[in-house]
């Protein structure tokens, strides 16, 4: 029988915590699974919202490994048979009990772990190598994308230890969202209510690419003052893009709209879904873009082109190039019936290839995969 012990930090935002809690509570359907993290907060309550098995252990700091032996404790005594790790914290104490343990183990890639600390040199030195340190434990890994794959496979991981699982969401069930006038209104914007809105859902960190988003406001806004732009998070989060904002004088234009805990509010406030990452694996924020079949442009990476078909059913350009992003935005705001078109183009697409049964019968797929591998290696060092 086939019992999972999933492992997070418990201090997710975004994709990965949309990731994590959406294919816990469908992998529940059909086999016994539970969450283990390490801090309270908005990703354990939720859980617990959702009908979601979770327990808290929390930790003093990072290096706190007390937690270990209470989960070797928690895994004899609920016999576990696996254990799927997400993130870097998770993925230290899983190495520890893999000491302790031989329990097979699962590491999903939800980012490029070398950029996850980008931004704060003391947590990229040690962090980053902790991590790495923690990843040549494990028997296998889920990349979110085939470009994943392949970044895993050229930094020396084996090729036949990585699945390739693309992110997944249900788009049959029922979605509640705020009107566009009421959330305006709470975020002190309702002056735009009749605006054109362009927005970006990502957490405010280099690696997002949000200096990219505001270069191509500048350009889009020397022609067109009635067009506002919409960033969630706080500017006083990464000051240099608020520094940026007021260089280019676009500050009557550029929004910082506050933390984004529910991102259809903000989805079904604005007319066209941007991201500019430089690096990414398959984000949550373009499935629910698509979920409300809204216009969107987002940078060529990771696995982004598998959804985004440029000039089809959105605009991909080339990371980092702001002149581009600039143009294929003039391109969708100027022609609102195309865009439109190309929305529900994405929703079909998306709806059709990116469902939450997928996603969760590749892990089960998988987790079968590894038991058998175990219980293969069990036999012949039996017969030795």
């Amino acid at each position: 029988m086939k019992k999972v012990l999933h492992l997070i930090s418990g201090g997710d935002v975004g994709g990965a915590k949309t990731h994590v809690l959406t294919l816990v509570k469908e992998l529940q359907k059909n086999l016994t699974v539970k969450i283990v993290c390490f801090m309270e907060g908005p990703f354990a309550q939720e859980a617990r919202d959702m009908g979601i098995d979770i327990i808290v252990l929390p930790q003093q700091r990072r290096y706190d490994l007390k937690v270990i032996d209470t989960l070797v404790k928690l895994i004899k005594d609920e016999g576990f048979t696996l254990i799927h790790s997400h993130g870097a914290r998770a993925n230290f104490i899983t190495r520890f009990i893999k000491n302790k343990l031989p329990i097979p183990c699962v590491t999903t890639i939800h980012s490029d772990f070398m950029l996850d600390f980008k931004g704060n040199l003391y947590k990229h030195i040690i962090y980053t190598n902790l991590n790495v340190f923690a990843l040549k434990k494990f028997d296998y890994f889920i990349a979110v994308s085939e470009s994943f794959k392949q970044m895993l496979i050229g930094r020396g991981f084996p090729a036949d230890k990585i699945f390739t699982v693309y992110n997944g969401m249900d788009f049959d069930e029922d979605i509640s969202y705020k009107s566009r006038e009421k959330f305006l209104e709470e975020r002190g914007l309702i002056s735009l209510k009749d605006k054109k809105l362009i927005g970006i859902l990502a957490r405010l960190h280099p690696v997002k690419g949000h200096e990219i988003f505001i270069k191509a406001a500048a350009d889009i806004l020397a022609s067109n003052k009635n067009i506002h732009f919409l960033i969630t998070g706080e500017s006083t989060e990464m000051p240099a893009l608020d520094d940026l904002i007021k260089q280019l004088g676009i500050e009557d234009n550029v929004h910082f709209i506050g933390f984004g805990d529910a991102p259809y509010d903000i989805l079904n406030a604005i007319d066209i879904n941007v991201l500019t990452s430089y690096s990414e694996s398959f984000p949550y924020a373009l499935l629910e873009g698509a979920r409300l079949e809204k216009p969107t442009i987002s940078s060529a990476v990771g696995g982004i082109p598998m959804l985004i078909e440029d000039g089809e059913n959105g605009y991909l350009f080339k990371a980092g190039d702001s002149n581009e992003l600039s143009r294929k935005l003039s391109l969708m705001i100027e022609d609102e019936a195309r865009s439109k078109a190309m929305g529900k183009a994405l929703y079909k697409k998306a709806d059709k290839n990116y469902s939450l049964k997928n996603l969760a019968l590749n892990h089960i797929n998988i987790y079968d995969i590894m038991l058998e591998n175990k219980k293969e290696r069990n036999t012949d060092e039996n017969n030795r």
